[in-house]
């Protein structure tokens, strides 16, 4: 039997070398995919280099200084569309960490030494409703703590593993409200699955009272009062999709540098679509208003003539990304998305994107929240879907006979 030999080579491996662009000031960059012409070009690229960055001010042909720009770059530069204001350095910071939490996370769903964690689930005293947390919520959870601690930004954190808000720092000007690891409950059999943020400034008006009540009262604000909100997507690729008040943006994470690389500036949602996301297997639990108008749109008698499609993952994250970027509506009718942690950061980045966000009955963002696990029906998309399934009425499914997964 011959033995094997292995040759060590003394000089490494040196990576490509990466051309830096700045951000941009006027005008949108986008990272386009190739044309169908230049289908061979893109091919040679990649073997060219394994950086996504490369790739993208290759694909990019409007201009001398078009490049790439990272999540920290377009908040520092205050986003496009912002007419040169900046956001705040203290936002910028926050944003740092919480992108660099969703980077510890998505390596984390991706491990195969921790996808059992996703199965098991933790026995828990809440008296809050939830649904029972796993190892890998409280894992997650507790990453993203650590980084919002480190940030220094922070002066409580709010989260839909915790039955009351956690107070960070006195000084802190943020409140950071956080669901960490939404649809984990699918986590070994590789479904998408994502983080929820949404950001407040600290109500200093508040600050003279007891930590424990300042803490929710601060963390139950409306909507409409949001600064910033975002999620992570963790699926084939990790995408964080983020508005800062201006417009909605999508950014996806670069493995060969570990940026978030913005690769869909100023989403606009279609106006109306051809999809509609929900489980219909509860189709007989619902409201006649919501059979109704599902069973319009799908034969094409609705207010736009074409046949409606169902596409439903069951991730709230996923479902919305696409809806996002096809239109469409995602929805689930019974009261069971909590409104602080899903409902409001979702519909901030919605209404962002030119979409809509309601409850059935009202705007999601002009709902004051009274409790901290509060749940809501919820209908997210496009503007002209979710207005025309509002006319049909009684679309907020009020039996509920508490499903089995």
């Amino acid at each position: 039997m011959k033995s094997l030999t292995i040759t060590r080579y003394t000089t490494p491996i040196s990576p490509p070398r990466l051309d830096l662009y700045s951000l941009r000031q006027t005008g949108a960059s986008v990272v386009s995919p190739p044309t169908a012409g230049s289908n061979r070009r893109g091919m040679e690229s990649r073997r060219e280099s394994a950086s996504f960055k490369s790739l993208a001010a290759r694909q990019n042909s409007i201009g001398d200084d078009d490049g790439y720009c990272t999540l920290v770059d377009f908040a520092g530069n205050g986003g496009e569309g912002r007419e040169g204001k900046n956001v705040g350095d203290d936002l910028v910071v926050l944003l740092y960490h919480i992108q660099h939490a969703c980077k510890r996370i998505a390596s984390l769903v991706a491990s195969p030494f921790n996808s059992s964690l996703g199965k098991r689930s933790v026995n828990s005293s809440s008296g809050s409703d939830r649904d029972a947390p796993k190892p890998l919520d409280i894992i997650t959870n507790d990453i993203i703590l650590s980084s919002l601690r480190n940030s220094g930004k922070v002066a409580v954190m709010a989260s839909e593993e915790n039955d009351s808000p956690t107070w960070i720092k006195d000084d802190g000007p943020y409140v950071v409200v956080v669901d960490p690891l939404d649809g984990s409950r699918n986590i070994d059999a590789s479904i998408p699955t994502g983080t929820i943020f949404g950001i407040y400034n600290r109500l200093v008006e508040l600050d003279h009272l007891p930590v424990e009540e300042k803490g929710e009262l601060n963390s139950l604000q409306r909507g409409n009062r949001l600064v910033a909100s975002g999620y992570v997507l963790y699926s084939s690729a990790t995408i964080l999709c983020v508005s800062l008040g201006s417009g909605t943006h999508a950014f996806t994470l670069d493995h060969s540098t570990g940026e978030f690389v913005l690769t869909h500036q100023s989403i606009k949602i279609p106006t109306r679509g051809q999809i509609y996301s929900v489980n219909d297997a509860r189709y007989f639990d619902w409201p006649e208003g919501l059979r109704k108008y599902i069973d319009t749109v799908r034969q094409g008698k609705g207010q736009n003539p074409k046949k409606y499609s169902a596409r439903y993952i069951c991730s709230l994250v996923a479902d919305l990304h696409r809806t996002l970027l096809y239109g469409g509506v995602a929805m689930n009718p019974r009261d069971h998305l909590r409104i602080v942690y899903e409902g409001n950061p979702l519909a901030f980045l919605v209404e962002q994107a030119g979409g809509k966000a309601s409850d059935g009955k009202r705007e999601i963002l002009s709902i004051q929240p009274v409790k901290l696990h509060q749940r809501l029906p919820l209908f997210l998309g496009s503007l002209e879907d979710v207005t025309e399934l509002e006319s049909y009425g009684n679309v907020q499914q009020t039996v509920n006979p508490g499903y089995e997964v």
